[in-house]
């Protein structure tokens, strides 16, 4: 079955590509909104200033005689109220008869010439001052002001100006469209910056990774870095490849003493049956050698059982049995076995409450933990010195008065194949004690951990539920 490869791009460049369709979309939605904003602004500002015109052309009109003074003050008026392109003025009678228009000003020629525009009956039949109308498919807007006499209406002016004209700022758009732009490509450079400079460390962890992967540990990360995520995988991959070279050298001092603690009963083994085969030793000598190559035998046996019964606990190709235990004289028991097959000066001293505790579990699994535990603190102390379980309701403590775990130590003790540097000299084992008794622990519903350990000995707790 192929798997189809999926095309894959920079980190970089997925984020500043979309970030700037983004960016460019909602500026494209900003710009659209600016310039319908602007253009309806403008629109009414400037029928406002229609409005204004026409009311004073109307009130001009009424006492004008001489129509060339009348244009002449209108395209002065044009001019200080800055209209670029002026409107046309229409003058008609009251019942809207054209009278005289229109008047174009000093602005670019209008395209509704009198040869083209009749005004609408529509203007005056509605009372509205301002309207909007197509006139020649063109979209217009009208102002009419009336013509007082004497406080009789005479006339009217008409002021009328496109629509296209009434929101020509073309100035304004062309800033609106740079200033957009601008933000536009600020916006990228600024993303694009940030971004470079977010994913070089992210580059790095990613190219250590790959040294990693080829066997290399000895690698060095830049961790003067501001933002605290950065700092954070930084940091935590620096522990990591620590963390691996050390298990790379313990897995190389494991493996070498797994073997010698091996080979070392094979070795004897070999030898003692050559002797008694050869006929090297006789008599009581010979029973002797058959009765250490016995005890050789079990060791042996031993070892390859601890392997066993680890690999099948880590393959969950166990059971677990739980029953409803009284815990008090399940630990008393445990503690009084083990004590019996000791053979040295260890005293053991056990703790439990006066209210009798019940709790569901493995009674065969704890004793196999706690009788470890209790291995491991007679072998820490040279068979001399006191050992205190304790039972509480949530777990159980093994404490003794040994000379305690150092503190490089401590991190690794519960790794499969780890012995401590002094345990290597005294005691031949594989170091699947302690792993072995957190899996069981795990497996019961608790945890096994190293609660404190120093100078005055160590403790480890059973958690349990």
């Amino acid at each position: 079955m192929f798997t189809k490869n999926k095309k894959r791009t920079t980190l970089l460049k997925y984020w500043t590509t979309r970030y700037l369709f983004s960016l460019c979309i909602g500026l494209l939605i900003l710009g659209i909104g600016s310039f319908w904003w602007i253009r309806q602004t403008t629109i009414d500002n400037r029928l406002n200033l229609l409005e204004y015109l026409a009311a004073e052309s109307a009130e001009t009109a009424a006492g004008q005689k001489n129509f060339e003074d009348f244009d002449r003050r209108i395209d002065q008026r044009s001019r200080v109220l800055d209209m670029g392109r002026p409107p046309q003025i229409f003058i008609t009678n009251k019942k809207g008869v054209l009278v005289r228009g229109p008047h174009k000003g000093p602005g670019p020629e209008n395209n509704l010439g009198p040869e083209k525009l009749k005004l609408p009956a529509k203007i005056f039949s509605n009372n509205e001052t301002v309207q909007k109308l197509k006139i020649n498919g063109t979209s217009v807007y009208t102002i009419k002001e009336p013509i007082v006499i004497d406080a009789v209406q005479k006339g009217w002016v008409v002021v009328m100006q496109t629509e296209d004209q009434l929101a020509d700022v073309n100035q304004e758009y062309r800033l609106i469209a740079i200033l957009l732009i601008g933000l536009g490509l600020l916006g990228w450079l600024v993303i694009y910056i940030l971004s470079k400079r977010i994913l070089k460390p992210i580059q790095e962890v990613a190219l250590a990774a790959a040294e990693i992967k080829e066997g290399q540990y000895d690698i060095k990360l830049n961790s003067d870095v501001r933002e605290q995520e950065i700092y954070d995988l930084v940091t935590s991959f620096e522990e990591m490849t620590q963390r691996l070279t050390q298990l790379e050298k313990l897995r190389a001092e494991l493996l070498a003493g797994v073997t010698h603690d091996l080979k070392t009963p094979v070795t004897s083994i070999s030898g003692l049956v050559q002797a008694v085969r050869d006929g090297i030793v006789t008599g009581e000598e010979r029973q002797e050698f058959l009765d250490i190559t016995l005890k050789e035998i079990h060791r042996l046996q031993t070892m390859i059982a601890d392997l066993l019964d680890f690999n099948s606990l880590s393959a969950g190709a166990f059971t677990i049995h739980p029953e409803t235990c009284n815990m008090n004289e399940l630990i008393h028991n445990i503690v009084r076995q083990w004590s019996v097959t000791q053979q040295n000066e260890v005293h053991y001293e056990v703790k439990t409450p006066e209210p009798i505790i019940t709790l569901e579990t493995d009674p065969l699994r704890l004793q196999q933990i706690l009788i470890n535990l209790l291995n491991n603190s007679s072998q820490a102390m040279d068979g001399k010195g006191l050992i205190t379980v304790s039972l509480f309701e949530d777990g159980i403590e093994v404490a003794d008065n040994g000379p305690g775990i150092p503190a490089s130590e401590q991190p690794y003790i519960f790794e499969r194949f780890f012995r401590g540097e002094k345990k290597k000299l005294k005691v031949r084992g594989l170091g699947l004690g302690l792993p072995f008794s957190k899996m069981l622990a795990k497996a019961l519903g608790g945890d096994l951990v190293l609660k404190e350990s120093g100078s005055g000995g160590s403790v480890f707790s059973v958690v349990l539920k």
